[in-house]
């Protein structure tokens, strides 16, 4: 499975803002977006040029591909997907983007970040509907319940991040028991109900061109 292994605050430096990618250090100030809050390399302070309409297309289709972890084919795979589907294409493929199993673990605080979740799926630590899954893409559906699994609960990493989780809640479209280390997908999110700060319009815009 191919994966991204370079520096991550580099990659919320380059889009201008923070994408959470380091999980709880994002919201400390460790987070090396708060100490350099301009664009990585020697030439990052500088005053950049005015973005093309393509170039800002582009950036924000890499926004939403760093923002959940997936890497140019398969991005691809779900816009055309979510091109075959009824509704508005943009939508659908946000919708496609949470239902993965990685984002849902984060979304339901069983994972500091999206890169920690898709840890803890490949290591085997996470059931649906009472089976292991061990793929962080699998997509689930309304009904779907995923708990961490009763050995697996012990690790430090997913007891901190449950506890911190627990005293915040989570999105509507999902419902969390946070004694049982469970959570159930309650039905599909509309876009309102999607906390990302991804312009979904701008990724339609660059794949019909």
């Amino acid at each position: 499975m191919a994966t991204y292994h370079g520096p991550r605050c580099k990659q919320c430096r380059s889009h201008g803002m923070k994408l959470f990618l380091k999980g709880q250090r994002c919201s400390t100030d460790k987070c090396a977006f708060e100490r350099r809050a301009y664009g990585p390399g020697q030439h990052g302070q500088r005053r950049r040029r005015k973005t093309t309409e393509y170039g800002l297309q582009l950036k924000e289709k890499q926004k939403a591909k760093r923002t959940y972890g997936v890497l140019e084919r398969q991005f691809k795979n779900y816009y055309k997907e979510a091109e075959r589907q009824k509704g508005v294409t943009g939508e659908n493929l946000m919708r496609i983007l949470e239902r993965r199993l990685d984002n849902i673990m984060y979304r339901l605080g069983f994972a500091p970040s999206r890169s920690a979740a898709r840890a803890f799926v490949v290591h085997g630590h996470v059931q649906v509907n009472g089976r292991k899954v061990d793929i962080p893409s699998y997509l689930l559906k309304t009904g779907d319940e995923i708990c961490v699994r009763e050995k697996s609960r012990r690790i430090p990493e997913i007891r901190m991040s449950v506890d911190a989780k627990a005293g915040v809640g989570t999105v509507d479209w999902l419902e969390l028991d946070p004694k049982k280390f469970a959570g159930r997908v309650l039905d599909m999110p509309s876009r309102e109900q999607i906390p990302s700060p991804v312009n979904e319009q701008l990724i339609v815009n660059f794949y019909s061109r």
